[in-house]
């Protein structure tokens, strides 16, 4: 089997998202705009309320599924499906948008830090118009594989050891794992050939690729862009480490990006903006304040406006 190869390293960039929310984002940047089919990936975390508390009032979002998977700390949302409620410690939120849904997602304050990761993974030209979708998986339903070694991989997506995640039937084939490595643990997880993968190291130090000095040395928090092929090998160092590794099918498709739309052309963003301002956009738009390109500091279609 072929192991994977780190071939670039981001470091995430501080921004503000929402009503400003402090964040660190290591996808949708000018450093790394997407990684065909992930066109986000956001950590947000803090044990100040006022970096978070302002949230993500009502917004909307069209073209992609959104995945958001809590480390600590709550969030409260609800959207025009219907849906509400609160997501803690270990729980994932997956939010299939397709064509159009409006939600917000507001941080409760304490009793301890607010710790959390979001993705967007885009979804092919034949199902951004599919009917929306929402998916509340709560901590209890991720199969979690502990090893003799001290090893843990929490399975969110994907499979480990035949165990299966929590999250299916979901179009890109996506591996999401949560893994914990003890003091000079080993990971060795297969990923198909051809899939887009990364790695996000957010505690410890970890050796990719094979054990040192043959691997690449990786340090927190990094978000660590994988090569092809068919394993991924991961050391830890002489203290525990723990990371994300995500994979997903690429679409290989054109894609046109505005704020919190993904579509595959600027023409398709244009129909969306017009739908969101006649309040055909989905059931209760009318509520939800419609982007305005060039006005209020908000950028038109290509530009870099984000709203989660």
């Amino acid at each position: 089997m072929i192991e994977r190869a780190i071939v670039d390293v981001v470091t995430p960039t501080p921004v503000r998202d929402g009503a400003g929310v402090r964040l660190r984002r290591s996808i949708a940047t000018e450093r790394l705009d997407h990684l065909d089919p992930f066109f986000l990936f956001d950590h947000f975390g803090s044990e100040d309320p006022a970096e978070y508390l302002a949230g993500f009032p009502m917004h909307p979002h069209r073209g992609i599924e959104t995945i958001t998977y809590m480390l600590d700390g709550s969030v409260a949302h609800r959207d025009s499906l219907g849906n509400a409620g609160v997501i803690g410690p270990g729980d994932v939120q997956w939010m299939t948008a397709g064509r159009g849904i409006l939600h917000e997602e507001m941080p409760r304050a304490g009793p301890r830090r607010l710790d959390g990761f979001q993705v967007w993974v885009n979804l092919p030209a034949r199902l951004k118009m599919t009917p929306p979708r929402y998916q509340d998986v709560p901590a209890a339903s991720i199969p979690e594989v502990a090893t003799p070694d001290g090893k843990r991989i929490r399975v969110v997506a994907g499979e480990v050891e035949g165990i299966a995640g929590a999250v299916r039937e979901i179009f890109a084939g996506p591996t999401y794992l949560d893994v914990a490595l003890p003091a000079g643990g080993l990971l060795e997880q297969p990923v198909a050939r051809g899939h887009t993968a990364l790695l996000y190291l957010f505690q410890g130090e970890v050796t990719v690729g094979g054990a040192a000095p043959r691997g690449a040395v990786l340090r927190a928090t990094r978000l660590a862009i994988l090569g092809d092929g068919d394993l991924v090998r991961v050391h830890a160092g002489a203290a525990p480490a723990r990371l994300l590794l995500l994979a997903a099918q690429p679409l290989h498709e054109p894609a046109a990006r505005w704020g919190p739309f993904v579509m595959n052309t600027p023409e398709e963003i244009e129909e969306t903006l017009r739908e969101l301002r006649d309040g055909t956009f989905a059931r209760a738009a009318q509520r939800a304040e419609p982007p305005r390109p060039g006005g209020d500091g908000a950028e038109g279609p290509g530009q870099r406006r984000r709203d989660r």
